[in-house]
């Protein structure tokens, strides 16, 4: 375990020994070996309203991050992406970041703004950078779900963690329910597949805004045999 002085939130891989890290105030190369930090690019690093939230590198070596206000200030965030040497602003405002994510051939991105409930796509061009506006994926305002964290798994279905639903929903990339798996706790935020095989989904949840949470709240779940996940990509510093 590391501790550090600021919130961190999301990780990608750089070699076996390294990760990107995103912070309250950066994006900064993490030794796992040593410890040591070494700072890449600063994240809204002039405002102590913010904090990073949500991110996962995409297949052409980038790394996309969500920012959000630490006491979920509307708009207060946006959703970022860093790639050869260059944090560009993708979309704002942005609330809750969430739900980053991509398809298995890099052409389509998908994210969201939890309380606008809807999972948002938006097309890429083949260095990875938004080329369309962005477009309803997923339309969960006449069900009520709150979309969390979301990946794709090997046939380009969405598999979204569901905010107080206790549960990780899949649909199609047209956006159509596939099935849901549940689990024991309420506020379940991201998914991931991984396992000797890479089929086993494990589902992180939190404990916030419960009044009594039971043991298995803020628990990480796993659930074998669901299906085959892709490989998580690698960021191209």
């Amino acid at each position: 375990m590391w501790q550090f002085d600021e919130y961190v939130s999301a990780a990608g891989w750089v070699d076996k020994d390294t990760l990107l890290v995103a912070s309250e105030t950066q994006l900064f190369a993490f030794d796992l070996r040593n410890g040591t930090q070494t700072h890449v690019a600063p994240l809204e690093a002039d405002t102590d309203v913010t904090r990073s939230n949500d991110g996962r590198a995409d297949p052409q070596g980038g790394f996309w991050i969500g920012t959000m206000g630490k006491a979920a200030e509307p708009g207060a965030g946006a959703i970022y992406r860093y790639f050869k040497g260059q944090l560009r602003k993708l979309f704002a405002p942005i609330t809750i970041s969430n739900s980053i994510c991509f398809s298995p051939d890099g052409r389509t991105a998908y994210f969201c703004d939890t309380p606008q409930k809807q999972i948002m796509a938006v097309d890429l061009d083949p260095e990875g950078w938004p080329e369309t506006e962005p477009r309803i994926a997923v339309d969960l305002t006449s069900t009520g779900e709150n979309p969390d964290g979301s990946v794709v798994d090997a046939q380009g279905n969405i598999w979204n963690a569901q905010w107080g639903s206790g549960r990780v929903a899949c649909y199609t990339p047209a956006g159509d329910f596939v099935r849901a798996i549940d689990v024991p706790g309420t506020h379940t935020t991201c998914p991931a597949f991984g396992g000797p095989n890479g089929d086993t989904l494990f589902v992180t949840s939190a404990t916030e805004g419960l009044t009594a949470p039971n043991a298995a709240q803020g628990q990480t779940f796993a659930i074998s045999d669901v299906a085959m996940g892709q490989k998580e990509h690698q960021v191209i510093l």
